[in-house]
């Protein structure tokens, strides 16, 4: 399932950071706001773009958990499983998570719809159990409400 890269968004992007000292990380992160990840196609090109060796690019990747070298899913759900939720039942939903995707956390399906993590803190304990689903905080959950959620995404 390989895809042509449009690359025409990122060289818009390296227009705008032109010449700027310091700007490897806001090119990198817009480019992952374009791809929703970071092909090496797209590293190569930013190398190439701000004229730095892709080895510094890639150690800028590397070491900022925020970067993705990996595709991901079209819809990203993290469940809590900090103690607030671990007390209230988040290990009963992500076990009906990864039995339902049918993939284990830190995994994406197959077909690119979901990536599903776990995370230790969402800052919403007093919704525990909770999760975020793309950009939306959803709490009070039991697994058969999370799954309801996971099958009503597009």
């Amino acid at each position: 399932m390989e895809e042509e890269l449009d690359l025409a968004p990122l060289y818009q992007v390296l227009e705008e950071y032109a010449g700027q000292k310091g700007a490897l990380i806001p090119v990198l992160q817009k480019a992952q706001e374009i791809y929703g990840w970071l092909p090496k196609e797209v590293l190569q090109a930013i190398a190439e773009g701000m004229n730095v060796p892709l080895s510094q690019v890639y150690g800028v990747v590397t070491f900022y958990a925020q970067f993705y070298l990996e595709r991901r899913g079209r819809h990203i759900i993290r469940q809590c499983d900090g103690t607030a939720c671990h007390v209230r039942g988040a290990a009963g939903i992500i076990e009906a998570i990864e039995n339902h995707l049918g993939i284990k956390a830190g995994q994406t399906t197959p077909d690119y719809k979901y990536t599903y993590e776990v995370v230790y803190c969402l800052g919403s304990c007093g919704l525990a159990p909770v999760a975020m689903i793309d950009d939306q905080v959803v709490g009070h959950l039991v697994p058969a409400k999370m799954i309801e959620i996971i099958d009503s995404l597009d």
